[in-house]
C-alpha cells in the first residue's frame, strides 16, 4: 500500500495547539498521551536508528514508531502478530458476523462512563449470544466468539458497537458431538434484539444502583432518577439494532475478515483527502443511504475533537473471547472442537519474523548499526523539527 499524502499527525502538528487551547481542560491523560504519541510518531522526537545496506553501504536514519494503539501508522505489525496467533484457533467451518449496537441516546453515558459502559456492552452482547445459542429451541450448544469493540461511525462521531465473529455451530451439552448451524442462519435476529436490549438496560440499572454511572456535563439530566427511568422506558420500546451478515467460509476467509476489524483506529490515513491549513476533507460511507461514498469537510479542530473521542481508557481490552474461546479453557475446548469436527491439529506456530526493510538503492536488506536517542538526533541533524 502506498504511503498516504496526508496523515492525522499532519493535522495535529498544524492545528494541535489551537485544538488543545480549546479542549485540553476536558482531555483525559490517555487522550493527551495519544495526542503526543501520534504527533511525534516516526519523527526525531522519539529517537531512531542508523541503518546501513548490507551490499552497497547506503546509510539512512530511521525514526522510531510511537506504538500507541490509537495511532493510524502503528497497527499493521500488531495486527499481523495477532492474526498469526488466531490462525491456529480457526476451525474448519463457516463463520457468522453479528453486530450489536446501542441507541444513540446512550452516547452521552458512554462519553461520561467509557470503561463501565463498554464493559457492559461486551457483557450484554456475549451473554446474549451464549444464552440464546444454549437454548434447545435455538441451537442447543455451547458456542465460542471473538468480540471486537468499535466506538466510531464513519463520520467519526460516537457510535459504540460490538463486532462478533462466531463459528457456525457449537459443542453439544454432552460434549460428544458438534451441533451444526444452518448454512444461512445462525440465531433469530428478533430474539437477539430483545435479549440484548433487556440485558443492557438491566445492566445500566445495576450500574446506577451501585453508583458507578457518572451523570455530568452532557448527561447531567440523567442524574435525576425520574429522567433516567423515563429514558430506560423509552429505550425499552425501541427496536434495537442487531445485524447479522451472511456467513463466510473457511480459515483464510475468516482471517482476512478479522483483519479488517481488529486493531483499527477511528480513521485510517488513507481516507484523508485534503487539508488547506484550516479544513480537512475525508471519505466516509453514509450507511443511512445505502453505504454511498461521500466526502465530509470539517475544521481541523473539529476533526481532532471527533478523532480523540475514541481513545480508550488505560488498559482497556477491546478484543475479547467468550464461550469455548474464552482464555481459561480455550486450548482444551478447541482440541475437543477439532475432534468433534474430525479436524487435524493446527500446525506448530511459526517463529515470529523480525521487521526488516530494504535499501532504496539496491534492494538488499538494511541492518541497524546504531540506536540514536532524540537528543543525539538533534545534535546530528539540528535542522530536524522534533515538535
Amino acid at each position: 500500500m502506498t504511503r498516504p499524502a496526508l496523515e492525522v499527525a499532519d493535522l495535529i502538528r498544524a492545528q494541535g495547539s489551537r485544538f488543545l487551547e480549546r479542549y485540553q481542560s476536558s482531555f483525559s491523560f490517555q487522550q493527551l498521551k495519544a495526542f503526543r504519541a501520534i504527533r511525534n510518531c516516526r519523527t526525531a522526537a522519539l529517537g531512531g536508528h542508523l541503518d546501513s545496506c548490507s551490499q552497497c553501504g547506503h546509510r539512512a536514519i530511521s525514526y522510531n514508531s510511537c506504538r500507541n494503539r490509537h495511532c493510524p501508522k502503528c497497527q499493521t505489525q500488531t495486527r499481523q502478530r495477532w492474526l498469526a496467533a488466531r490462525e491456529r484457533e480457526v476451525l474448519p467451518t463457516t463463520y457468522f458476523h453479528i453486530v450489536f449496537s446501542v441507541p444513540h441516546e446512550l452516547n452521552m453515558l458512554a462519553f461520561e462512563n467509557p470503561r463501565c459502559f463498554y464493559d457492559l456492552l461486551f457483557d450484554a452482547a456475549s451473554a446474549t449470544l451464549l444464552e440464546v445459542a444454549a437454548n434447545r429451541k435455538r441451537l442447543g450448544a455451547e458456542i465460542g466468539l471473538i468480540s471486537i469493540l468499535h466506538t466510531w461511525g464513519q463520520n467519526l462521531l460516537l457510535h459504540p458497537h460490538i463486532h462478533c465473529v462466531v463459528p457456525a455451530g457449537g459443542i453439544a451439552p454432552d460434549h460428544h458431538r458438534w451441533v451444526f448451524a444452518k448454512n444461512d442462519f445462525f440465531l433469530p435476529i428478533p430474539v437477539l434484539r430483545k435479549v440484548f436490549r433487556g440485558k443492557f438496560l438491566a445492566g445500566l440499572k445495576l450500574l446506577r444502583k451501585r453508583r458507578k454511572l457518572c451523570s455530568n456535563r452532557p448527561a447531567h439530566a440523567l442524574a435525576d432518577p425520574k429522567q433516567f427511568a423515563k429514558l430506560l422506558r423509552r429505550l425499552h420500546l425501541r427496536r434495537w439494532v442487531v445485524y447479522a451478515k451472511a456467513p463466510f467460509g473457511g480459515p483464510m476467509q475468516v482471517l482476512r475478515y478479522l483483519g479488517r476489524y481488529t486493531h483499527r483506529v477511528a480513521i485510517s490515513n488513507h481516507r484523508l483527502l485534503a487539508f488547506d491549513g484550516e479544513r480537512v476533507s475525508f471519505r466516509w460511507k453514509d450507511y443511512a443511504h445505502g453505504g454511498k461514498q461521500q466526502v465530509m469537510t470539517l475544521t481541523a479542530v473539529e476533526f481532532l475533537r471527533r478523532f480523540f473521542l475514541h481513545v480508550l481508557p488505560k488498559g482497556f481490552v477491546r478484543i475479547r473471547h467468550f464461550g469455548f474461546l474464552a482464555n481459561r479453557f480455550r486450548t482444551q475446548r478447541l482440541t475437543l472442537c477439532r475432534e468433534l469436527l474430525a479436524a487435524c491439529p493446527p500446525p506448530p506456530a511459526a517463529p515470529e519474523e523480525s521487521v526488516t526493510w530494504h535499501c532504496p538503492r539496491c534492494g538488499a536488506l538494511m541492518q541497524v548499526l546504531q540506536w540514536i536517542t532524540a537528543v543525539e538526533l538533534l545534535r546530528l541533524c539540528p535542522a530536524l523539527d522534533s515538535s
